[in-house]
């Protein structure tokens, strides 16, 4: 699963995906080698070229949702915005769920 953390400079989101990587390598039924995470700054979403299964959004650009959406929902890509208590304290545990429900509800749409 490809997962892509975006936020105003990728910088806060480098830390959670590092948290989300660490809930997978002490999980009993997830791998790590399963999934491919990024953080990335929104401003360069539109420039990824490799497909992207779930985008998760830091709350501090909540307000550019539309834009974001107007960049991945073409492509058939699912969103979620985490919201300001599970990105506040880094719990990755809780945005890894975030990803996969997303995910999830995107694939069960398109059949």
């Amino acid at each position: 699963m490809n997962i892509v953390l975006c936020c105003a400079g990728g910088f806060s989101t480098t830390m959670m995906m590092e948290k989300i990587k660490d809930v997978i390598r002490e999980s009993k039924k997830l791998q790590l080698e399963d999934f491919n995470l990024k953080a990335i700054s929104a401003d360069l979403l539109q420039d990824e070229t490799e497909p992207i299964d779930v985008v998760l959004i830091g709350p501090q650009i909540a307000h550019r949702e539309e834009y974001i959406r107007s960049i991945i929902e073409p492509k058939g890509t699912a969103y979620a915005i985490m919201d300001k208590d599970t990105y506040g304290k880094m719990d990755g545990a809780t945005a890894l769920k975030m990803a996969l429900i997303a995910d999830k509800k995107n694939k069960a749409k398109g059949e």
